[in-house]
């Protein structure tokens, strides 16, 4: 990134999960808290804010519960992309002078039924999720699919990294899925789109997460183990990209957003694909973090199967992926999935990260959010 640099000094979550009796906004504003708290700071001190969240129409209006300051406070949304937009977001407002210390906060309360196709939803009948037919599960199967066809990858290896997900979910304490399961009883339970099975998608969700960002040069007031944003890359689809709204085109005719963006992030790093020591790739099903391996260059199409055997992405791997469960372990409140992310490979990186903390004292790690109809947001983080 070009300019002031950017650390991160705070993180905080409010842990995903379904919490009835609380509103959208009061979990934002107590992962907000956790995240000033953390950096030994006060919302009073906070100059920037970016506020992102699908549920919540007006997100900015969580400065009711942290403090009515006066500060700039922007909602965000963009899609599934939307926690690293904020960060990016926020970083971008420390590098322009606008702010020496800025938050990206994000939170959602989505409701159940996403994929039973329940009429409260999109006013679909029941039978319209029962029958594999809603319209994102359906795109995820057809596109994991179509790549297991082409690059030899099985259903085993989907099973396998579901369970590696949810094993780690259970090393979380913070994850909302925690119990162990193995990839028999993955590949056994129900088929919602195939290849894939109930246990092979995450689930909608209600949650909250944040950041504390300062100048780099200024970060010692808050921490003595700053984590520094070395990019914060953001792509949308080209023509032909193999999304939701194209499916029917072919996958080579133009590359995914995600690897646009990561190309764009490693050149901005200075960096490539084997000095990331810790990743969090979009796993919103098991076969997305399959493709996604490939597509942000840790491997190339085909070699996931030979990966994924050898448990080269569990925690004693040579490249830990979603170390706290990713999406699979913790579900999507989509507003705040990516900070989630972000604050994992934060912890990560300054060895707080408890019975799920990677050994090799990791210095890179890297974060990767994918959104429909097409955008990919990608982030790099170092000590």
């Amino acid at each position: 990134m070009s300019g002031v640099d950017v650390a991160i000094v705070g993180v905080g979550l409010f842990p995903f999960g379904r919490y009835p009796g609380t509103q959208c906004l009061e979990m934002g504003a107590q992962a907000a808290r956790d995240a000033l708290a953390d950096a030994g700071a006060e919302w009073k001190d906070v100059q920037s804010a970016f506020v992102g969240s699908h549920e919540v129409s007006n997100p900015d209006s969580i400065v009711g519960l942290l403090g009515l300051t006066g500060i700039p406070v922007r909602a965000v949304f963009n899609g599934c992309a939307t926690g690293g937009t904020s960060l990016q977001m926020a970083a971008k407002a420390i590098q322009y002078g606008e702010a020496d210390l800025a938050m990206a906060i994000g939170m959602d309360k989505h409701p159940r039924g996403a994929f039973s196709g329940d009429p409260s939803i999109l006013g679909l009948p029941a039978w319209y999720g029962q029958t594999g037919m809603f319209l994102t599960t359906h795109f995820f199967g057809m596109k994991i699919n179509r790549y297991m066809q082409q690059h030899g990858i099985s259903r085993e290896t989907l099973a396998k990294v579901a369970s590696k997900n949810f094993a780690n979910g259970a090393r979380n304490p913070q994850a909302w899925r925690r119990t162990p399961m193995t990839p028999e009883a993955i590949l056994d339970s129900e088929i919602v789109n195939y290849p894939l099975t109930r246990y092979m998608y995450c689930g909608p969700d209600e949650g909250a997460a944040a950041l504390v960002l300062a100048r780099a040069d200024q970060a010692h007031r808050y921490t003595s183990t700053p984590v520094f944003v070395r990019a914060a890359e953001l792509r949308s689809r080209r023509p032909g990209a193999f999304e939701v709204q194209s499916p029917s085109l072919p996958l080579e005719s133009a590359p995914s957003p995600s690897v646009d963006a990561s190309k764009a992030a490693y050149e901005v790093a200075g960096i490539g694909p084997d000095d990331v020591n810790v990743a969090q790739l979009q796993d919103t099903d098991a076969g997305s973090e399959v493709i996604h391996m490939a597509e942000n260059g840790f491997c190339a199409d085909g070699e996931q199967e030979k990966w994924i055997a050898e448990g080269a992405t569990e925690l004693t791997g040579r490249l830990p992926v979603n170390t706290d469960g990713g999406l699979i372990a913790n579900g999507e409140p989509i507003g705040a999935s990516g900070l989630r992310q972000i604050r994992e490979i934060v912890l990560q990186l300054q060895g707080r990260a408890g019975d799920r903390q990677i050994a090799g004292d990791p210095r890179v790690g890297y974060t990767h959010l994918y959104g429909a109809p097409g955008a990919s947001a990608v982030t790099i983080l170092s000590r």
